[in-house]
């Protein structure tokens, strides 16, 4: 570059050529595109998702780094980064459904889900039923000559309904439906999906993979080659990209999660514990505790039971209103999965879209109060739940 003029030299600025070491840490690629000298090779790049990097919509060094990483986690065999955990959802939504088409949800879904759903038959005619959970033979009495997809959470938003993700998924084999599911509360330290039989398995990134609240993105993981590269020519298109800096931070938060995970169980495990024998407590809602409808279930395919729970107080929305604006040290904030214990009311807050009816059949409440509980010191978070309480 030395025989340009300054003006110029400013623009071309020198790229650094790393040879016989490699970073410890996945560098941050902040670059919109790449540069080619072979015109084939540029054009062959835009065609594919795993050829050479061409344009940050498409992917980047960053962005492949996290979606191997989450892929290798769950034991898929490619991903595609989103820029939320919504945008996951519509990818493949959006980039397997046809107008006309029918899919089966389960009934307890997180809202913004619910919400995309109620969306897809308003705007395309893409009609939905909706079946128990852990009840492959309601799967097949619901299913259609129009019937694609089934669609599934691992442990459900904010009730903790856990999924009969074997039973549910063989039935959908059978019938020949494509398997999805959100594993977004468990993630890949308490279940992995795929190995039950799923062809898609869906995560917000701004959750536990990432960890300190500091990121939004999503991430969806194909189990099929081929099903993985028919959504990620949509995805580009749809322009659901994830930002090479949040995905960096996401790589960053996802090196420690199996240690918080082992910490958020056991801190939500003390606080379910104490609160369903608290007198100001009518139900708490948490898969691992005996009082829930899927304590069995869970026990059988999860090694632990996640951090998030939900309760009721006896005096309903006014009591859990009280409790809200009472807490000291957990945080009345939307959002779940960082080091901070958050609070929130789903029935004015991630699931407000939702009709009464609505979620009277996710089994919410208008007192019911969500806990995703984060990684303090257990005996503080009580202390601080009982004096609210009070």
């Amino acid at each position: 570059m030395s025989d340009y003029r300054p003006e110029t030299r400013a623009v071309h600025l020198p790229q650094p050529i790393i040879e016989g070491s490699r970073p410890i840490a996945v560098p941050l690629y902040q670059t919109s595109g790449f540069v080619f000298d072979d015109p084939e090779v540029m054009a062959n790049a835009m065609s594919r998702p795993d050829g050479p990097f061409v344009y940050g919509r498409y992917t980047n060094p960053t962005v492949r780094s996290l979606e191997q990483a989450i892929s290798g986690l769950e034991g898929g065999s490619g991903a595609v980064a989103t820029g939320s955990g919504m945008g996951a959802v519509n990818i493949v939504l959006l980039g397997l459904l046809q107008p006309g088409d029918h899919f089966i949800a389960q009934q307890a879904l997180y809202g913004g889900t619910a919400a995309m759903i109620n969306e897809l038959a308003g705007r395309f005619g893409i009609t939905v039923s909706y079946v128990p959970e852990d009840d492959p033979d309601a799967l097949r009495a619901a299913v259609r000559p129009e019937t694609k997809l089934v669609y599934l959470e691992t442990i459900a938003n904010p009730m903790g309904q856990v999924a009969d993700l074997p039973g549910m998924f063989a039935a959908a084999r059978e019938l020949g439906l494509v398997s999805v599911v959100d594993n977004t509360f468990a993630t890949p330290m308490l279940c992995r999906p795929i190995e039950h039989g799923a062809d898609i398995v869906i995560h917000s990134t701004t959750k536990y993979l990432s960890g300190h609240t500091d990121v939004v993105g999503g991430m969806a993981v194909f189990a099929d080659d081929a099903l993985y590269k028919k959504v990620w020519h949509f995805a580009i298109e749809l322009g659901a990209s994830a930002d090479p800096f949040a995905a960096w931070l996401t790589l960053r938060g996802l090196q420690t999660l199996p240690l918080r995970m082992e910490r958020h169980c056991a801190n939500a495990r003390l606080l379910a514990t104490r609160l369903a024998d608290h007198p100001a407590v009518a139900a708490v809602h948490w898969p691992g505790l005996p009082s829930h409808p899927s304590y069995e279930l869970a026990g059988k395919l999860l090694p632990d039971f996640g951090g998030v729970f939900a309760f009721d107080l006896a005096g309903g929305r006014a009591a859990g209103e009280k409790f809200m604006s009472s807490v000291r040290l957990a945080l009345l904030a939307p959002s779940l999965g960082g080091v901070e214990t958050l609070i929130l009311q789903p029935a004015t807050t991630s699931h407000r879209a939702l009709s009464a009816d609505e979620l009277a059949r996710h089994g919410i409440s208008e007192g019911t109060v969500r806990v995703a509980v984060g990684i303090e010191h257990p005996e503080d978070l009580w202390a601080d739940f009982e004096q609210a309480l009070t």
